[in-house]
């Protein structure tokens, strides 16, 4: 039963984003922030309750913590680490092997005070994060949920609604893969508000056809677009981590797009990637692996690959 404490761990640029996406939200009664920069981790935590006391309905107490903390929280939420920076290579899985490092101590210290809270990871590169902290420590595997591909789906789903000038919401289908460069968009998957997507430029009387490697080229490039203009990013993510905040909330069972460690899925094991899972208030109760064609297959074969070797090199 979700009781309604988070703890967060990392209180920088991210961290302090996923706080206030809470709040606005009210999906906590109690938020713990956990970072080496104690002063940060006090200010934020002033900020927050000044704005929870503006507000006549909303107690959410928000304060600086430990790790201690974690010893009956709900969920804790992972985003310590460094993130790409402007100018440097467009590739978050250049940072495996010094944030690999920081998920040991970080789950070094949580697993002293529980096995029980859920924990949502969003450090990058979050497929190597998540597997990292999946098989190197004793802890249930359905607890350990990567924001994975949830976020370039959304983007999917915004970038095709603003053709057809609709609602995102009646955009479904998925990007699936690596949380990265090699992340994909599964086309056989999505479908326009249930007309499909092959006639659907004829229903909204388009001439020219939908441009799908356009729109592949621009998941890509989106967050490093957004890290160039102003420094990182953070209000995307957030938004990620509210929804599947809700969803442990409120026992949705909903299916999203998330990472995990895959257990013989499209004959994959050994590496964590996004596929279709779905979700409850004690995590991910099964994981689904879609009727791909070839060519999509073959795309998620080589973000597989690309994972290993991240994972690989963060070993060395």
């Amino acid at each position: 039963m979700f009781k309604g404490k988070v703890v967060i761990v990392g209180a920088s640029n991210v961290g302090s984003a996923v706080l206030t996406k809470l709040l606005d939200f009210q999906l906590a009664s109690e938020i713990a922030l956990i970072d080496l920069n104690e002063n940060k981790c006090k200010g934020e935590a002033l900020d927050a309750n000044d704005a929870t006391s503006c507000i006549h309905s909303l107690n959410i107490r928000t304060y600086h913590g430990d790790y201690s903390d974690c010893k009956d929280a709900d969920l804790i939420i992972i985003t310590a680490g460094p993130s790409i920076k402007p100018g440097e290579k467009a590739d978050r899985l250049i940072l495996s092997k010094t944030n690999c490092k920081i998920m040991s101590s970080v789950m070094s210290e949580i697993t002293k005070y529980t096995k029980d809270a859920l924990i949502l990871m969003i450090t990058n590169p979050l497929d190597v994060a998540t597997y990292h902290v999946s098989t190197q420590f004793d802890y249930p595997r359905e607890k350990i949920i990567g924001t994975g591909t949830m976020l370039e789906t959304f983007r999917l789903r915004r970038i095709i609604a603003d053709r057809y000038h609709i609602d995102p919401k009646n955009i479904h289908g998925y990007v699936l893969g690596e949380h990265g460069n090699s992340a994909f968009a599964a086309w056989s998957t999505v479908n326009v508000a249930g007309l499909g997507l092959e006639h659907v430029d004829e229903y909204f009387h388009f001439d020219d056809k939908l441009d799908k490697k356009a729109i592949e080229q621009a998941l890509v490039n989106r967050a490093y677009d957004i890290i160039n203009l102003k420094g990182y990013t953070n209000t995307g993510i957030a938004m990620v981590a509210a929804r599947f905040t809700k969803s442990f909330m409120y026992n949705e069972h909903t299916i999203l797009p998330m990472s995990a460690v895959l257990e013989g899925e499209y004959g994959l094991s050994d590496v964590a990637l996004s596929i279709p899972r779905m979700i409850c208030a004690d995590g991910i109760v099964r994981s689904f692996a879609p009727h791909l064609p070839k060519e999509e297959l073959d795309l998620l074969y080589a973000s597989a690959e690309s994972v290993k070797k991240a994972i690989a090199s963060a070993k060395e």
